[in-house]
């Protein structure tokens, strides 16, 4: 498609709409991370001790796997949404909010991604429930019933620059899990020892759906006369925070909005698209290429109630 519509437009004229951009608590990040010295000063790997974005489905395909089938949930939500996610979390500070500056920034941080490892990723495909009642992902009629279409994966993700060096960083994503909910998860690096025998880490949350809410556990000392420590909750959830009048857009809303303004910063540029593909095609190939014998990694993945 690029190729085709290059030589009719030029890049100022097209817009490529990732919907994940339009979310509220995505566009949030900047303001998060530029707009607060407290996160700011500790943004990095002397103090992350590491960084988890999750997308969680409760559902299957629905009846949908015919399309599925042919796409899996890589192409489906991590080369795209989460990617995007990560790329703001990672980004350098641009040296304003002008669209390009921001859309520089995610490139060049996307450069310096690793490859990813085959042997750090997690394959799964949903089964039957416990109990029977919720179909597997091959009780799907739409589904061809030899489908090895991916349905869950996990992976790592380094990133080789001063910031980001020696940081797990996890991206996963499922259908038919205990949940719907997406999430970010940056956990900093433990205290000092000696003062504390056992104290918990600080870790920051930004709740993207639903319900948009971010939070950060601290350690603080329990009421009454005790000297122990508890972790709890700075809260900033938004049902509760703002108005019920407060509106926020759909994320298409916003998106749509920004086109008729002519505001570029949430919209993909045409090399952050070519980076982003030449990060995850190696991985793709080698998921879905027969040749390369991966099928015996995907495990098969009953539904169960509890939380995984």
């Amino acid at each position: 498609m690029q190729k085709e519509i290059s030589p009719l437009f030029t890049e100022d004229e097209i817009y490529r709409i990732d919907h994940y951009l339009g979310k509220e608590m995505v566009k949030n990040l900047l303001v998060l991370r530029f707009g607060n010295e407290l996160f700011s000063g500790v943004w990095n790997n002397k103090h992350i001790s590491s960084i988890q974005v999750s997308f969680k489905e409760a559902f299957g395909t629905e009846g949908r796997g015919g399309y599925f089938d042919t796409i899996g949930i890589i192409r489906d939500v991590m080369q795209n949404h989460l990617l995007q996610v990560l790329t703001l979390l990672t980004m350098e500070r641009p040296v304003s909010f002008d669209p390009e500056a921001v859309r520089d920034e995610k490139v060049k941080v996307l450069k310096a991604f690793d490859a990813i490892d085959i042997n750090d990723v997690i394959l799964g495909q949903y089964t039957k429930s416990e109990d029977g009642k919720k179909p597997g992902y091959l009780d799907d009629k739409t589904v061809n019933p030899d489908s090895k279409a991916v349905t869950y994966a996990a992976f790592r993700v380094n990133i080789h620059n001063e910031r980001w060096d020696g940081v797990p960083i996890v991206l996963r994503a499922g259908k038919a899990l205990d949940e719907s909910k997406v999430e970010i998860r940056i956990q900093f690096k433990p205290v000092a020892k000696g003062m504390f025998k056992e104290i918990q880490r600080n870790e920051l949350v930004i709740r993207v759906q639903p319900n948009e809410a971010i939070y950060l556990k601290i350690n603080s000392k329990i009421p009454g006369i005790s000297t122990e420590t508890s972790l709890t909750d700075l809260d900033l959830t938004y049902a509760t925070r703002y108005s019920k009048d407060f509106w926020i857009p759909e994320a298409y809303e916003a998106l749509i909005r920004d086109c008729y303004l002519g505001n570029h910063s949430n919209f993909v540029r045409d090399d952050e698209l070519d980076v982003s593909w030449k990060l995850f095609t190696p991985l793709l190939n080698a998921v879905e290429d027969p040749a390369k014998k991966l099928n015996y990694n995907i495990i098969l993945m009953v539904q169960k109630v509890q939380k995984i």
